[in-house]
């Protein structure tokens, strides 16, 4: 397992941070002042702003790195400690899965945000999903103390909770090309996604 991690660490997460960003940077609004939810080290927000230095970026995470890349303040994982409509957009990438109860926390988010959310995580959908899921965030996150309540959802569910809130889907990305092959035959397939939600249903894909 630890040559695992290492590998994982190394070459896929370097990989990952820079598929992310280039991702990222095409759905996160011009100008935007960002909060980025669960932001762990920071270091894929150093990497969104050096493709968009038309943004700023701060972070919250239950877990306040000294290493952090940008501004960090902690938080209890549910309530995000910002008033109503304090950031143009805010970011969840692959933190609401980390969580006891993902609705109340992209609530929250949605409370927060101006006009957008931006959303990275994923689909619970497909042959042996699940198991691939739990892998994947393993060899991630176990390391780093990060909670792992596997709290994965559907498609459906997803769609479902964004109407719930008055989020529309401006913009969404699936197979986003974070591993490569032959390993993204067993952890891509459909498994990812990357939307843009807006509170107002005008946003453009």
């Amino acid at each position: 397992m630890r040559l695992a991690e290492r590998v994982h660490g190394g070459y896929v997460t370097t990989r990952r941070v820079r598929v992310l960003a280039h991702h990222l940077a095409a759905l996160v609004p011009q100008g935007a002042r960002v909060l980025d939810v669960g932001c762990g080290d920071g270091l894929l927000d150093r990497e969104l702003l050096s493709r968009r230095p038309d943004l700023s970026i701060e972070g919250i995470d239950v877990l306040v790195r000294s290493d952090a890349h940008i501004q960090v303040i902690g938080f209890d994982g549910r309530a995000i400690p910002f008033g109503d409509r304090s950031f143009d957009a805010v970011l969840f990438v692959d933190v609401l899965h980390h969580t006891d109860d993902p609705f109340a926390v992209l609530s929250e988010g949605t409370r927060v945000a101006k006009r957008t959310v931006v959303v990275k995580d994923h689909n619970l959908d497909g042959v042996l999903a699940g198991p691939a899921l739990r892998f994947m965030d393993r060899m991630g996150n176990a390391r780093h103390g990060v909670a792992l309540p596997y709290n994965y959802w559907t498609k459906a569910r997803w769609t479902e909770a964004f109407a719930r809130l008055g989020l529309t889907v401006a913009a969404y990305r699936g197979r986003l090309g974070l591993y490569p092959s032959p390993v993204s035959w067993v952890f891509e397939r459909s498994l990812h996604f990357a939307a843009r939600l807006e509170r107002f249903g005008n946003g453009k894909g």
